[in-house]
């Protein structure tokens, strides 16, 4: 078995002001999101599909968090209108993003890829999502933590 990549720590605040480290989710899985901006079509879709989804992830012990350069207030209004049920993490200065790899930076304007990671409870990169359809994203992760939760059990 190969051995994964460990997955970049991070420690940053959420819609409500609440510090999330890496470390806080050591014992289950994880889902990082990165999404471009709050409110446009693409996130918003992405951002309401885990909303619906969040019970079928919980059953299989995996959390989720949605990362952007945003603000906490601006990701606050997000949430609050969406009424989404998962930490949205305000990255300012990007470095968690470019840790990860899904950075763009215009000059001052700093934007996320559309990625999304499945992180192990040993905080390892289980599996990176480059190209992501935000239509099917959900039906896939679901199949694959199922797949990867078999493996790691029997690992």
């Amino acid at each position: 078995m190969e051995k994964m990549q460990l997955a970049p720590d991070f420690n940053l605040p959420d819609q409500s002001g609440r510090t999330h480290q890496l470390g806080d989710y050591r014992g289950t899985w994880l889902i990082v999101y990165f999404y471009p901006r709050d409110n446009t079509p693409g996130c918003t879709k992405e951002a309401c599909l885990f909303r619906d989804k969040l019970a079928d992830f919980s059953q299989l012990n995996c959390r989720i968090l949605g990362i952007n350069p945003g603000n906490t207030d601006k990701h606050q209004q997000f949430s609050d209108h969406h009424k989404l049920n998962f930490p949205l993490l305000a990255d300012h200065q990007g470095r968690v993003a470019r840790a990860y790899g899904a950075l763009i930076s215009l000059g001052p304007i700093k934007l996320t890829r559309r990625q999304t990671f499945i992180i192990n409870p040993r905080g390892e990169i289980a599996k990176h999502y480059r190209r992501v359809n935000v239509g099917l994203q959900n039906e896939l992760l679901i199949r694959d933590l199922q797949k990867l939760q078999q493996e790691f059990d029997a690992g």
